[in-house]
This record gives structure tokens, C-alpha cells and sequence, in this order.
């Protein structure tokens, strides 16, 4: 016969106290945390490597990568800028505990902007705080532009979009003006960004409003 045994702790409120602190403690060093998150196949990564060649030579980057299996994304990375990989074992999402893992791992460095690749997934990461200054999501052309209606807890807690590989709009039949409509129905503070890792097209705005935030944070 099973026994319930009532623990009287809120897990989910002490993980966000972590979040809170992890936050604050790299507020202070000047250190803007973005947190990345998307299904599966968006190019997050291919994003990580643009924003790192477009921002690398005027700001000091890290990069923390979430993934179930293997350390892939890491080595793709990691001639570019520092980075540690988070495998999580078979959980659909990052949690505040392996980010402040992999930071202390990465050396706890005096850096501009920590970049945090979640896992691909569009339900579980909208649930958990990783500390994060900004939420972007990314929704790629390959997806279908009905997205944000259909996951839009992922959408709501978002700061930023990224319509990623918009180089294949000729291709497919994905209405970019559908997609913004749709998730400024449910986040209308949404800032949103049409881009392209493969041509470069975007890019500099998206970095330029990464720019805006950090100076932001230590303006404040």
C-alpha cells in the first residue's frame, strides 16, 4: 500500500528565489542573462554562431547549451567563444541548478552577456525561470506560422521573437505577418525580429537590441 507523506515545501518557490538571486548577483557584475528557447531544429545555435561573430569583437560573451544528449552544440561553439555544455540527462527543459552548475563551470567570468541555448522543446521551458534579464523565443519558417496560438505560454513569457531562416521564404508557405499577428495577440509588448544565420539578414538588429538591453541593465 502506498503512503503519502506531505513535505510542506513550496520546490517551485524555492527554485525561483534561486533564479531571483542568480539574477540579481549577475545584474550586479553588469552580466545581462538571455535565455533562448524554441522547438527542436529552429537554429538556436546557428544563431549563437552569428550573434558571436557580430558581437564578439565589441562585447564579452558566454554561452551555456541545453541538450538531452551529447555535447554537439558545445563543440560547434567553442572555437568562437566560451561555452559549456548542459546535458540533461532526458529532461525537456534547463533547470536554474544546471545553469548556476555550468556558470560555475565556465569560470564564473566578468562577461557582458550569458547566453543560455534551452533545450528545444515549446512547453516545458516556459514553466522555469533560469534567472534570465530576457526570454526569446525563436520560431523558424520550416514550423508553420501558427505556432504562437498553439504553445502560448512559450509566447506570453517572451520578451523578444526571432523569425529565424527567413532565407527559405521563397520555399515554403509560412506568412511572416500571420506570425507576428498571432503572438502580438498574446505578448502585444513583443519585440520581433525577421532573420537569417545562413545570409546574415537581421543580424545586426538582433544584436544591436542585445546591445540596448545589457547597457540598460547598467544604466539602471
Amino acid at each position: 500500500m502506498k503512503t503519502s507523506i506531505p513535505v510542506n515545501r513550496d520546490i517551485q518557490a524555492q527554485k525561483k528565489q534561486r533564479a531571483n538571486a542568480f539574477r540579481e548577483k549577475l545584474s550586479r557584475q553588469g552580466t545581462l542573462i538571455v535565455n533562448l528557447v524554441s522547438s527542436p531544429g529552429t537554429g538556436k545555435t546557428s544563431l549563437l554562431e552569428a550573434t558571436v561573430r557580430e558581437l564578439g569583437d565589441r562585447l564579452r560573451l558566454g554561452v551555456l547549451v541545453g541538450d538531452l544528449a551529447t555535447d554537439r552544440d558545445a563543440q560547434r561553439l567553442a572555437p568562437l567563444v566560451p561555452v559549456k555544455q548542459l546535458t540533461t540527462g532526458g529532461a525537456c527543459h534547463l533547470e536554474i541548478a544546471l545553469v548556476e552548475q555550468g556558470w560555475q563551470e565556465l569560470g564564473e567570468p566578468e562577461i557582458d552577456i550569458l547566453l543560455i541555448e534551452n533545450v528545444g522543446n515549446l512547453v516545458c521551458p516556459a514553466s522555469h525561470d533560469l534567472g534570465e534579464h530576457l526570454r526569446v523565443s525563436l520560431l523558424s519558417t520550416t514550423e508553420g506560422d501558427d505556432k504562437p496560438g498553439k504553445y502560448p505560454k512559450m509566447f506570453r513569457t517572451s520578451h523578444a521573437m526571432l523569425l529565424t531562416k527567413i532565407d527559405l521564404l521563397p520555399y515554403l508557405p509560412f506568412h511572416v505577418e500571420t506570425a507576428m499577428e498571432d503572438a502580438r495577440l498574446i505578448q502585444p509588448k513583443l519585440e520581433i525580429f525577421t532573420t537569417s544565420a545562413t545570409t546574415g539578414e537581421g543580424i545586426p538588429q538582433w544584436c544591436k537590441y542585445l546591445e540596448q538591453q545589457r547597457e540598460a541593465l547598467v544604466t539602471r
